[in-house]
C-alpha cells in the first residue's frame, strides 16, 4: 500500500462520513466495506493488500486503546460482572455451540470438530463501531448500549486466546483436551490484563505530571502500543493489555481534578486518529475480501451459519441476563435480541481469517472463504438492520 493510496482511502473515507453524518439507516462500516469491494474491480487498488500483522500491530492497538479510553470506567464497574461474563465464559460457550452447529451443517465440505470450533472462535468477538451510537439514541436505558460495547473490547482479547489454541490444534491435527486449553486461556488473558493496568497506571501518573499537551498526547500513544508489545513479549494478549491500559488510564483521570484538561489533550488527537485508521481499514478489508468471496461457492452454508450465529448469541445473552438479579428486568427479550443482532463481527475476525490462512496449508482455503462470506453478510446485514430493529422493538 503506498502513500499515495493511503491519501486516496483517507479522502474516500472523508467523503463517506460527510455523506451521512447520522450513520442511522446505513451505517460507516458497512459504506467503506462496500466501497472497497468496488474498488476492487479497478486495476490501481489491485496493490492494495493489508496483511494480517499489519492489522494486529498498527490499526488494532490505536482502535482498541480509543474504545478502552472512551469507555467509562464506573459503567465498567456497573456492569463488571455482566461483561466480564459474558466476554470469558459467554464467549467460550457460545464457540462450543456455534462450533457443533457448523461441525453439523459443514458435513457437505468435510468439516472437521476443530475446523469446525476454529471457525467458531473467529465469529465470536464482535465489533459495535458505530452502532453503540445508534443504541443509545434509540434506547432509553443506555446501560444496554455500555455492556455491548464493554463486552466487545474483552472478548476481542479472549477471543484471540481461544482462536490461537484452536489454531495450533488445527495446524499441528492434534485433539481437542479441555483441561489443557483452559488453563492456556486463563494464563495468556490473567496475563495480559494485569500487564494492562500496571502500565496504565504508571503512564495515568506520568500524564499528570506532563504539563504540555503534546507530551500527553505522546505518552497515551506510548501506553496504546506499549502495553499491547510489552504483554505479547512475556507470551499474554497484546489485545487485553491496551484494553485494560486504556480503561486504566480513564479511571484515573476520572478521579484527577484536572480531568477535562487532560481529556481535552488526548481526546483532540484520539478523535481524529480514530476515524481515519477506521477509514483505511475498512476499505481495504473490502478491497481484499473481494478475492475471497467472488470465488466462494458455499453461500447457502455461510448465510446458515450466519443466522445460526445470531441465534447462538441470543441465547448466551439472554441465558446470563438470567444469572443476575436486576438484569432480567434491564435486559429483556426484546433488548437481548437487539444485543445478539448488534454484536456485528468484524476487524477482529478480518484478523483471524489472515491470520488462518497465513498459518495453514491449502486445506483450510474453504474456512477462511467461509469466514470471509459469513463476515461480509455481518457487516452488512446487521449493520443495515440495526436503526430500522431497534425502532421496532422500541415500540
Amino acid at each position: 500500500m503506498t502513500a499515495v493510496q493511503i491519501l486516496i482511502l483517507l479522502t474516500i473515507g472523508y467523503i463517506a462520513m460527510t455523506i451521512d453524518k447520522k450513520q442511522k439507516n446505513f451505517p460507516l462500516p458497512v459504506f467503506l466495506v462496500a466501497i472497497g469491494f468496488g474498488l476492487s474491480f479497478i486495476p490501481y487498488f489491485d496493490s492494495i493488500n493489508i496483511s494480517k500483522e499489519v492489522i494486529y500491530n498498527i490499526f488494532l492497538p490505536g482502535l482498541l486503546f480509543a474504545s478502552a479510553y472512551h469507555y467509562s470506567a464506573s459503567s465498567l464497574r456497573k456492569h463488571v460482572k455482566v461483561i466480564g461474563t459474558l466476554s470469558t465464559a459467554g464467549l467460550l460457550v457460545t464457540a462450543i455451540l456455534l462450533g457443533l452447529a457448523t461441525y453439523w451443517m459443514g458435513a457437505s465440505i468435510e468439516m472437521t470438530w476443530v475446523g469446525a470450533l476454529l471457525v467458531a472462535s473467529i465469529l465470536t468477538p464482535t465489533d459495535p463501531v458505530s452502532v453503540v451510537s445508534i443504541l443509545e439514541k434509540s434506547l432509553d436505558d443506555p446501560s444496554v448500549a455500555d455492556i455491548l460495547d464493554g463486552e466487545s473490547m474483552i472478548n476481542d482479547g479472549t477471543s484471540v486466546v481461544l482462536f490461537t489454541v484452536l489454531l495450533t490444534m488445527f495446524t499441528k491435527q492434534q485433539s481437542f483436551e479441555f483441561w489443557p486449553f483452559l488453563g492456556d486461556f486463563l494464563s495468556v488473558s490473567i496475563g495480559g490484563i494485569a500487564t494492562g493496568v500496571v502500565a496504565g497506571w504508571i503512564v495515568s501518573k506520568a500524564v499528570h505530571l506532563s504539563t504540555q499537551r503534546e507530551s500527553q498526547v505522546l505518552l497515551s500513544i506510548i501506553i496504546a502500543y506499549g502495553a499491547f508489545h510489552l504483554a505479547e513479549a512475556f507470551g499474554f494478549s497484546g489485545v487485553l493489555a491496551t484494553v485494560a491500559a486504556g480503561i486504566m488510564l480513564s479511571a484515573e483521570l476520572e478521579r484527577a481534578s484536572e480531568e477535562e484538561m487532560h481529556r481535552e489533550s488526548l481526546n483532540g488527537f484520539w478523535e481524529v486518529a480514530e476515524p481515519g485508521l477506521l477509514a483505511i481499514l475498512f476499505l481495504a478489508i473490502g478491497i481484499v475480501a473481494a478475492d475471497y468471496l467472488l470465488a466462494f461457492d458455499y453461500w447457502l452454508l455461510a448465510i446458515a451459519i450466519f443466522f445460526v450465529s445470531i441465534g447462538t448469541r441470543f441465547i448466551v445473552i439472554a441465558g446470563t441476563m438470567q444469572l443476575f438479579s436486576g438484569y432480567r428486568e434491564l435486559v429483556d427479550v426484546k433488548k437481548a435480541s437487539l444485543l445478539s443482532w448488534a454484536g456485528i463481527r468484524g476487524t477482529m475476525s478480518i484478523f483471524l481469517l489472515l491470520s488462518l490462512a497465513d498459518a495453514a496449508d491449502s486445506s483450510a482455503d474453504v474456512l477462511v472463504s467461509l469466514g470471509f462470506a459469513v463476515v461480509f453478510l455481518s457487516l452488512v446485514v446487521q449493520s443495515i438492520g440495526i436503526y430500522p430493529l431497534s425502532k421496532a422493538l422500541d415500540k
